[in-house]
């Protein structure tokens, strides 16, 4: 009886012990849709994702921020304020990210802006790789927030 009972739980708890899939490239965008002002645009980070038991394909696990840094050179930023969390916004009058939660503010390249902000750390950069067809791919992953060290969510 032993051994139908072992193999039941090795299916069952087969989908915990696999590895996950994160920290692949994603194909955001093409660099043909990123203008070459250096003004970053948001764009979602479209992929599948699996939970233990569930696969989800072509669903949303995030965004993004890239900019154009060179006729092939582009920057990403995550969204994700680090300090509690929140979707930060671009504003092109002053060319600042701001977060709406707790006013923290950052410069175009991430770096924060104002040195009382509440934002432990700058915003998170992600690599980013143009292949020679000119899509561009986002290694895409969280950070824990509120934390000055930057720590991936697994």
């Amino acid at each position: 009886m032993l051994v139908p009972v072992a193999a039941g739980l090795m299916v069952l708890v087969d989908p915990l012990r696999r590895k996950s899939d994160a920290g692949g490239a994603i194909k955001v965008t093409t660099l043909e849709a990123l203008p070459n002002d250096g003004v970053p645009r948001r764009f979602p980070v479209i992929a599948s994702k699996t939970d233990a038991w569930n696969k989800f394909k072509e669903s949303p696990i995030g965004a993004v921020y890239l900019r154009r840094t060179g006729d092939s050179k582009v920057e990403a930023l995550n969204v994700v304020c680090p300090h509690a969390g929140c979707f930060v916004d671009f504003t092109a009058e002053d060319k600042r990210f701001h977060c709406p939660c707790h006013k923290s503010s950052f410069e175009v390249d991430g770096k924060i802006a104002d040195p009382k902000s509440p934002s432990p750390r700058a915003l998170d950069s992600l690599t980013v790789k143009v292949d020679a067809d000119g899509a561009v791919w986002v290694a895409f992953q969280n950070f824990q927030a509120g934390r000055r060290d930057k720590i991936p969510i697994a």
